[in-house]
């Protein structure tokens, strides 16, 4: 009967902290070159209760020598007063290679550039985020950079965090910045065969036994997209966004093979591609069930609780897969 009254009382007490624990805020990326929200994307805001969208401002590569933005966003659309931005910049390891690369300077053009954008519609930021696949010939001046942007500026600074440098952190380094962001998608391989590349479980659980040391919080970064990738003889000639399964079950052109893949029956073009007979086309689509297993596989190693999930992207397109499943982000926000 003891046994029995302990077992009650801790079954209570865990019942009581889980309903006293907050769900993480739910967030966007917007990752477009034109800012111009639509009504399905503006009421996923508010239906949501969204806080901070995560803008994509611009790439940063290398060109005739140089490091310099590429394809940065326009605004033209002034972003919703409730809904605080963050610039987000994707930086090319290509840069952090760069031999002589003035981090210093590099930081400052930036800080500026993103100032510049910000101008336009007198937008304010108390963060930018920063993605870049580091490795370990570049870790080194991309730490640099980091120091740098957060010396020169006052805003907080965060950056994402791809799975390979979270386990092997200790090789890879721990970025100085205010927050990780864990990138839990675009995992896998792209490639001819029915290898998912967006999210693969197989290719995840090597990696998710180590998430829990890792010795900083995480927030998380969830897919909510689907894309096509076209093949050719067995090998990958390109990579189709804002695609899915309708777009080619409703063309006579294509046909439906085993799932994932279609096939094409006579030469066509279509989304603004040549598609030759014998091609295939491998549909990769992120389900309501998928969404459900990455949040309880993370929740179970995550060593604190993310402040915030992330989805990517705030879309129309990827937002009209969830229709159906009004209550889905929510779902899987109070599942960590």
């Amino acid at each position: 009967m003891k046994h029995y009254t302990v077992l009650v009382l801790l079954l209570l007490l865990a019942a009581c902290r889980q309903s006293n624990h907050t769900p993480p805020a739910i967030s966007f990326y917007y990752w477009k070159t034109i800012f111009r929200l639509s009504a399905e994307e503006r009421a996923a805001l508010q239906t949501h209760r969204v806080t901070t969208l995560y803008v994509r401002y611009c790439d940063v590569a290398i060109r005739q020598g140089q490091p310099v933005p590429v394809s940065p966003i326009v605004f033209h659309d002034a972003p919703p007063d409730s809904v605080a931005i963050v610039p987000v910049v994707y930086i090319k390891n290509e840069v952090m290679l760069h031999p002589n690369l003035d981090v210093a300077d590099l930081a400052q053009k930036l800080l500026r550039y993103i100032d510049q954008i910000n101008a336009g519609d007198s937008i304010q930021n108390a963060e930018i985020q920063i993605d870049c696949d580091w490795t370990l010939t570049s870790r080194d001046t991309y730490f640099r950079f980091l120091d740098q942007l957060k010396s020169q500026s006052a805003r907080r600074l965060s950056a994402t965090i791809r799975l390979h440098q979270v386990k092997y952190y200790a090789t890879t380094g721990l970025p100085p910045v205010d927050r990780g962001v864990l990138m839990y998608y675009n995992m896998g391989r792209i490639g001819p065969d029915p290898a998912r590349s967006i999210y693969d479980r197989p290719t995840a659980e090597a990696y998710l036994g180590s998430i829990h040391a890792y010795p900083r919080p995480l927030d998380v970064a969830l897919p909510i997209f689907t894309w096509g990738i076209h093949v050719r003889n067995n090998q990958v000639i390109g990579l189709l966004n804002k695609t899915d399964e309708a777009i080619f079950a409703n063309d006579p052109h294509f046909e439906q093979k085993t799932p994932p893949f279609f096939e094409v029956k006579e030469n066509v073009l279509k989304l603004g591609k040549y598609f030759k007979q014998g091609d295939r086309v491998k549909v990769e689509t992120i389900t309501a069930d998928d969404l459900h297993e990455m949040a309880d596989d993370l929740a179970d190693e995550l060593a604190h609780p993310p402040a915030e999930i992330l989805f990517y992207d705030l879309d129309a397109f990827n937002l009209n897969h969830y229709n159906h499943e009004k209550d889905l982000l929510e779902d899987v926000s109070r599942a960590f």
